[in-house]
């Protein structure tokens, strides 16, 4: 049965907007297959820290099979293709919604839980102010510092703060337990991963020449400056998923009602 304008209209939205989804399903689906199974490319060594790769994998078949239902539904005017497309993208439609109304339902309470597992993070695993001594964990604190130019959790106002606690400050040969050291080299104003060595007092001392901005701000911040266009993106998805579920029924709608 020959589609009506709506009909139509609709048919060449959700082929044109399936098609990309259904390359970019296809490409995350076979670059994530590449980095898990191709040795040439990725070593045995770098293997475990690629495990997340498989959410990837399972993203794009997803991503594949709701574009191609799409897609091949619109292009053959198949009802049952076109139905149950529609259904899977109401349904993410709506999960989209309920999370939005979730965060901002709970905003502030996840904020502060975030806020305290960096600070449990830091005052438990902070070890030195170093980039080449400590833990892991350690040194990856003090690249913060150094990339954020911020200075622990909290904002640092004194000598007493988020770092007295840690085990820089607790254990017995660190430069804050055992010398008049307050802040971290890392978190003097300016330093590098190759100039921090040489910072000295009055900055280490906690008088003046650190960054007093907290790495919990600052992060929030640096996040922040994309929320403009995280939005915009995220709105612009609802629409199309919107519009995707209004065009399919359309054109189940001018298919035929003989059609069952």
């Amino acid at each position: 049965m020959a589609l009506g304008c709506g009909g139509t209209l609709g048919k060449v939205f959700l082929i044109l907007i399936n098609i990309i989804f259904f390359l970019l399903g296809l490409g995350l689906l076979i670059v994530g297959a590449l980095m898990k199974a191709n040795v040439k490319i990725v070593t045995d060594e770098v293997k475990p820290a690629l495990n997340t790769v498989t959410v990837f994998i399972v993203i794009g078949v997803f991503i594949f099979i709701v574009a191609g239902l799409g897609l091949f539904g619109a292009c053959c005017q198949n009802r049952c293709m076109l139905v149950t497309y529609a259904i899977l993208v109401l349904i993410l439609f709506i999960a989209k919604i309920a999370a939005i109304a979730l965060w901002f339902t709970m905003q502030g309470e996840v904020e502060d839980k975030v806020k305290n597992e960096m600070l449990t993070s830091l005052q438990t695993h902070f070890t030195d102010d170093s980039v080449d001594t400590g833990s892991e964990v350690s040194r990856s604190w003090n690249y913060m510092f150094m990339t954020l130019d911020c200075c622990a959790i909290n904002k640092v106002t004194s000598g007493t703060n988020d770092f007295d606690q840690s085990p820089w400050c607790t254990a017995t040969g660190k430069s804050c337990k055992d010398s008049s050291a307050e802040v971290p080299r890392t978190c003097c104003v300016g330093v590098v991963a190759s100039t921090y060595t040489a910072a000295t007092a009055p900055c280490t001392t906690g008088v003046s020449g650190y960054n007093t901005m907290g790495c919990y701000d600052a992060l929030k911040a640096e996040i922040d400056s994309y929320s403009t266009p995280v939005i915009g993106v995220g709105i612009t998805i609802l629409v199309i998923e919107l519009l995707a579920v209004i065009f399919a029924f359309v054109i189940c709608k001018q298919t035929g009602e003989e059609v069952v």
